[in-house]
């Protein structure tokens, strides 16, 4: 693995390598580069520099695994190549904990955001008051404040779990519109 001479200063960079992959592969969600520097005492621009060379070092070795940043953190994953397998092996579908109402209100909300239930039901043509409550039950969305309008209705978007849940590093990599029309062709 390549890393500066500056990383050497202070640790070497396998051990210090070692050490940032073991907190990452053992943290719940996704852990920050500022959390990391300061758990272990070191610069964050050298925890970034061994975070990207990580990210090389699993992409050149094709592992069945991936150092990606998601949600404002870095987290170890699968890759997405074999995600069938391990699903298949969990024996879990990604869609089975939530109805299809609650899969469409989501789909609406992490597009529209931030959206409000006037303005969902527009675009469904179906009330989603209960899709609603499921999604802020399970934290995949949450309130961004009233509208500023008659009535001030609440407005809802994706929030940090989400992107986990869907393994994104922010809201831009949802796949585009035209995408789905392209699937469904």
């Amino acid at each position: 693995m390549e890393v500066s001479s500056e990383i050497e200063k202070s640790r070497s960079a396998i051990e210090l390598a070692a050490v940032i992959e073991a907190l990452i592969f053992v943290s719940d969600e996704p852990i920050t580069s500022r959390l990391l520097s300061e758990v272990i005492s070191e610069d964050r621009e050298i925890v970034e520099t061994v975070l990207q060379a990580l990210k090389i070092d699993y992409e050149k070795r094709d592992s069945g695994l991936q150092i990606r940043e998601i949600a404002g953190g870095w987290q170890i994953s699968t890759r997405t190549e074999y995600h069938d397998e391990v699903r298949q092996f969990l024996k879990t579908r990604p869609s089975a904990k939530l109805s299809l109402a609650s899969l469409e209100t989501l789909a609406v909300i992490a597009y529209k955001q931030p959206v409000t239930v006037p303005e969902i039901l527009e675009i469904r043509g179906v009330q989603s008051v209960s899709a609603i409550k499921t999604l802020l039950e399970k934290r995949l969305i949450i309130t961004k404040g009233h509208k500023e309008t008659v009535g001030r209705p609440m407005q809802y978007g994706t929030s940090k779990d989400f992107l986990i849940q869907f393994g994104l590093k922010d809201i831009n990599e949802l796949p585009s519109i035209e995408d789905f029309a392209d699937l469904v062709s």
